[in-house]
């Protein structure tokens, strides 16, 4: 069985709601071509798909309504089938790859808008030809079943049936309209017109627009009687409309519909959804009922609708709005702690050059019950070989319940490479992304690597803040905001600092929420940046993590100061470790503890960030026992 068809069987399903209306309300004319606005504003169609698959629609209808031979031709755009009803699938297909739901793609027929006797033969086979001309696009273009609608000649419809029957073998939905007196408009009854189109050929029999979801209920039921075993469709206009200002008002309210959405189902409907005047709005309405409905049923599965998809902007019929699907979602943890004014603290993990991360995983729980509220994990540091970054975040997420960053450079992806491992790292909840250029290649053990390098951090920078907008870089929309915290790297221990502080502002005004510093030694390295970026870029503007890197002896930090990039040591870290000797642990932990101290006082550290040293996690959160235990967040005992 085609699996729309077996869904249909198992469960009802829900459809979207009206296209028109909601054109009309960002701005479309009645006198224009509907239809020619998936050419000249894709952006407003995609918007309303995207906004339709945000609310909990398991069918969504192409924007084809009227594209036929016949009805274009009105407006002198006859030789444009093809062209609109293959851009209209494309659009849905595409907003449904952003929903990432299984959406059912209804290629949506309407009537040809001509009147035609039924023994007029040439009109029948124009009529044959027009449908055929638009079947056979629709289904060529990647239709999943065919939503043939708002027919009120039953000679017509069925024409159209048969025409798609014979050219392909897409489920066919074939709804008709009905005045308030259950009959079409020739006198037919609702039982009748059943029959004859499954005779035809049609796999689900319908009823839509006309009247509200009150007034279909005898009409569903009485097909329903008719054909017992059936499948059905119901998607009633909003109640009867009134002009207000020149525009139509639709009285239905969004809970009305939920509340006859049940009705119909239990009278026969297992394709419910909303025609005229109906709006997302009325739509997650709908999926709210239907899948409390579903719960309630043994043998239903409600289909479920991701939290991330919930929320959606409030539109008004008659009011010029965009259709803007917002992610739903909160900040995640750590802006919101960033935020609420909280002393942050973050610990890093590198990979391991292993195909097990135990012991980083290990290092990650011992972090976090010291009071880590983040962990890092390197991008190949020193472009060495090591394990993915993202993967190791997810490892660490799921197994120990703590936010993570990444570190993300642009050494080794291209432009897609960029924003394909965005978008995985989005999908398993890896939203914390510190966005770095990366080590050169040569710089480590593969020297054969070629660098890639389309942008660098400051790209990178514009490309995660692009998609929190909820665009790729082309500008393509992606059905939804992602929720990314972007961090990004600053060095107080650069030799240029103008040229440093310069870059900065670059990086934070690309749309940076926090930064985070190379390992210091010396609190006057970061008073003197903040005081040079304050005087050439004015207040400044985001939240600091201080790195700070626990030495372990005198060789240790003189292979730091001569021989890492970005890490700088003064003369008296340097001289410290060497007197130190044979305690030189314990005396970089020391060390470590009175510089955060002396960090956490200045303006704008509202963090630190600690690089153990050759996987010493234990050595590095001593030195968060220079803190208060509210500061790291652990009940004092």
């Amino acid at each position: 069985m085609n699996p729309f068809l077996h869904k249909l069987r198992e469960q009802p399903l829900l459809c979207d709601g009206a296209m028109g209306t909601m054109l009309y309300a960002r701005g479309a004319s009645s006198a224009q071509c509907l239809e020619q606005l998936v050419v000249d504003r894709p952006d407003w169609v995609s918007g309303i798909h995207q906004a339709y698959a945000a609310a909990g629609a398991d069918v969504i209808t192409t924007h084809t309504f009227g594209a036929n031979h016949m009805r274009l031709a009105k407006h002198g755009l006859e030789d444009k089938v093809r062209e609109f009803n293959f851009r209209a699938v494309r659009l849905l297909r595409d907003a449904r790859e952003v929903s990432g739901r299984a959406i059912f793609i209804a290629g949506n027929v309407g009537p040809l808008g001509i009147r035609f006797a039924p023994d007029d033969a040439d009109a029948r086979t124009e009529a044959e030809e027009a449908f055929r001309e638009q079947i056979g696009v629709l289904w060529e273009a990647g239709a999943d079943l065919l939503l043939f609608e708002t027919f009120s000649d039953l000679e017509e419809l069925l024409i159209g049936v048969r025409v798609a029957r014979s050219l392909c073998d897409l489920p066919i939905v074939a709804s008709m309209t009905y005045a308030e007196d259950g009959m079409t408009p020739a006198g037919q009854s609702a039982d009748q017109v059943a029959a004859q189109l499954t005779q035809a050929g049609a796999d689900v029999i319908g009823v839509n627009c006309s009247v509200g979801p009150a007034q279909m209920l005898d009409t569903v039921e009485a097909m329903a009687q008719a054909l017992p075993g059936g499948l059905f469709s119901a998607m009633p206009n909003a109640g009867y409309p009134r002009r207000v200002e020149g525009r139509l008002i639709y009285p239905s309210s969004p809970e009305y519909f939920a509340e006859h959405t049940p009705l119909l189902i239990e009278r026969g409907a297992r394709l419910v959804g909303g025609c005229c005047g109906t709006t997302p709005i009325h739509i997650r309405a709908m999926r709210a009922a239907l899948d409390e409905y579903l719960a309630q049923h043994p043998g239903n599965k409600p289909t479920a609708v991701a939290p991330a998809l919930d929320a959606l902007p409030e539109l008004h019929v008659g009011m010029s709005a965009e259709v803007n699907v917002e992610s739903g979602e909160r900040p995640t943890g750590l802006l919101e702690k960033l935020h609420a004014g909280k002393f942050v603290i973050s610990v890093e993990v590198d990979p391991p050059r292993a195909f097990t991360a135990k012991k980083q995983i290990e290092g990650a729980r011992y972090a976090k019950s010291a009071g880590a509220d983040a962990i890092n994990v390197a991008d190949s540091p020193m472009a060495r070989v090591r394990m993915g970054a993202l993967a190791l975040c997810t490892q660490i997420q799921q197994q120990v319940d703590i936010e993570t960053i990444v570190h993300f450079t642009t050494r080794d992806r291209s432009l897609m490479g960029l924003q394909a491992d965005l978008i995985g790292a989005h999908a398993l909840g890896v939203r914390n992304i510190l966005a770095l250029t990366g080590d050169p290649p040569g710089l480590g053990d593969t020297q054969q690597s070629t660098p890639v390098y389309d942008v660098d951090s400051i790209g990178l920078v514009r490309i995660i803040e692009t998609f929190n907008r909820g665009l790729d870089i082309a500008g393509r929309e992606m059905g939804r905001r992602a929720n990314f915290t972007i961090a990004v790297a600053c060095d107080p221990t650069r030799p240029d600092l103008a040229q440093e502080t310069d870059r900065f502002h670059q990086k934070v005004s690309a749309g940076a929420h926090f930064t985070m510093t190379q390992p210091i030694y010396d609190p006057k390295l970061w008073t003197n940046f903040l005081a040079l970026y304050e005087e050439r870029h004015g207040p400044f503007p985001v939240p600091v993590l201080i790195g700070v890197l626990p030495l372990q002896s005198h060789r240790h930090a003189s292979f730091l100061h001569h021989e890492v990039p970005g890490i700088t040591l003064s003369d008296a870290s340097l001289e410290r470790m060497r007197l130190a000797g044979a305690n030189g642990r314990q005396e970089g932990v020391k060390m470590a503890q009175e510089l955060l101290l002396e960090l956490k006082e200045l303006p704008h550290v509202q963090g630190v960030y600690l690089m153990p040293s050759f996987g010493r996690y234990e050595l590095a959160c001593q030195v968060l026992e220079a803190l208060t235990p509210a500061e790291r967040g652990i009940a004092e005992s």
